[in-house]
């Protein structure tokens, strides 16, 4: 079985305090594209918000699950904890609710290409990896967060068998790698909803 997470519980300081996952594009909110993406490459999704009054915010979306931080405060590690601990499936793709672009084809290839390895996490380079648009093992993200020191993914990552997927690899799917848009900021989106589509990378 195959879960989705969308870590929604952060407080938006970049974007002058606006909830990012209700920023519109193209006529949807950010969750819905989310969801919409999601939803035909999982078997379930859920959304991870950092209470319960938060989790009220989704109240209208269909085929969701929200819950709320177990340990509150401690950035998406503590997302990660709640979606794993909540998740039914035995793999997961976690992702960050300001990435309005994601690409289904690339959310499956992600699922397939793990093999034996515990997570499939997209790479530009040796430092800049994408840990919130990844795949893990459920069993073995537990196992970490049960003793971890850190509050950063990165030592998480480096102590897991990690599959990492150069993103050239995933332009067959997705030439221009739109996929990994984030939005923390107002002026970013209103860059992407004016211009429609980015130009490509290359």
């Amino acid at each position: 079985m195959r879960s989705a997470i969308i870590l929604v519980g952060g407080e938006a300081r970049r974007a002058n305090g606006k909830e990012k996952f209700f920023f519109l594009y193209q006529g949807k909110t950010f969750i819905e594209r989310l969801v919409d993406s999601l939803k035909h490459v999982t078997d379930e999704i859920i959304v991870v918000a950092k209470n319960k009054e938060q989790c009220m915010r989704f109240d209208a979306l269909q085929d969701v699950r929200c819950i709320a931080d177990i340990r509150q405060g401690i950035g998406p590690i503590g997302g990660l904890h709640a979606g794993a601990m909540a998740a039914q499936g035995d793999l997961l793709f976690v992702s960050a609710c300001d990435m309005p672009c994601i690409e289904t084809a690339i959310v499956s290839y992600l699922f397939d290409t793990l093999g034996d390895a515990d997570a499939a996490i997209p790479s530009w380079n040796v430092d800049m990896l994408e840990p919130l648009h990844a795949v893990y093992r459920r069993d073995v993200l537990l196992r970490y967060l049960e003793s971890h020191q850190s509050y950063s993914l990165r030592p998480m990552i480096r102590s897991f068998n990690t599959r990492y997927v150069p993103v050239e690899e995933l332009r067959r799917f997705d030439p221009m790698l739109r996929t990994f848009t984030n939005i923390n900021k107002l002026e970013e989106l209103d860059r992407i909803n004016a211009i429609g589509e980015e130009k490509p990378a290359y």
